[in-house]
């Protein structure tokens, strides 16, 4: 294919913002070109697709709902289309909900937390596979969900279904690795803790992470970067030997 570019490309969902901002830059610096998701802020996205072009690099901003299987085929033919490759996919995008109490929990919220948080990272998967995977005659590649501690704590009394979402996301990252280990292919998932993110608005407490901070090891948040060098480290050459494997960037929690 003509249009091959020489630089790898890295796709992160949900890049406008949070630790997926912090990763396509990153990833940029780095010398990856970067194609990134996003479904609102579109402003955002593409201030981060200018901080990664005055890195030197190649970058997409694409709108794409990671839950509907036609805007993620649209966003892999466009990937196609512009860098002829894909090497790494971050499956980033996730969507959280007001604190509540399960008693509380409306059946829709329940089924747009899936649909993104668990079946959005399978649909990339596997249009990621069908271009990385030995199998289908591609290159070989990396995926890294991004999970979260709440995978590990359940998040009792804040939003059990964000977790329940999450813990599925990291079983299909242990189904997957095993499936595609021998096709060239890597799967891994990182768990961030509590991160100073914008998504905390989202749970209704934006300043969540200052209240619990007493309670990390380590005695404070972590930022997006210290999240996004994790996954950049699982997507690169020095984890060649890691797959199905799961990164806490918790500070001990």
């Amino acid at each position: 294919m003509d249009n091959v570019s020489q630089a790898p490309l890295i796709l992160i969902t949900g890049g406008s913002r949070g630790v997926g901002a912090a990763t396509a830059r990153l990833a940029a610096a780095q010398g990856y070109d970067v194609a990134i998701s996003y479904v609102a802020n579109e402003s955002a996205a593409l201030a981060v697709a200018a901080d990664i072009e005055a890195l030197g690099q190649r970058a997409l901003a694409m709108r794409a709902d990671s839950a509907d299987p036609e805007q993620v085929a649209s966003l892999f033919t466009a990937i196609d289309r512009s860098f002829g490759r894909i090497d790494v996919l971050v499956n980033n995008a996730g969507v959280l909900a007001r604190q509540s109490r399960l008693e509380d929990l409306g059946l829709e919220r329940m089924q747009r937390i899936f649909a993104v948080n668990a079946i959005g990272p399978i649909l990339c998967a596997q249009q990621a596979l069908k271009r990385m995977s030995y199998r289908h005659n591609g290159p070989g590649g990396v995926v890294i969900n991004v999970s979260s501690a709440s995978a590990r704590l359940g998040s009792p009394n804040e939003y059990v279904d964000y977790a329940a979402s999450k813990g599925a996301l990291e079983t299909f990252t242990i189904g997957l690795a095993k499936e595609v280990a021998r096709e060239g292919i890597r799967v891994n998932c990182v768990r961030p803790g509590h991160i100073y993110t914008e998504m905390h608005a989202s749970g209704g407490e934006p300043g969540r992470v200052d209240r619990v901070k007493d309670s990390i090891p380590m005695g404070r948040g972590g930022q997006p970067e210290e999240v996004a060098r994790a996954i950049l480290w699982l997507a690169s050459a020095e984890a060649s030997f890691v797959t199905g494997t799961f990164l806490d960037v918790t500070g001990g929690k």
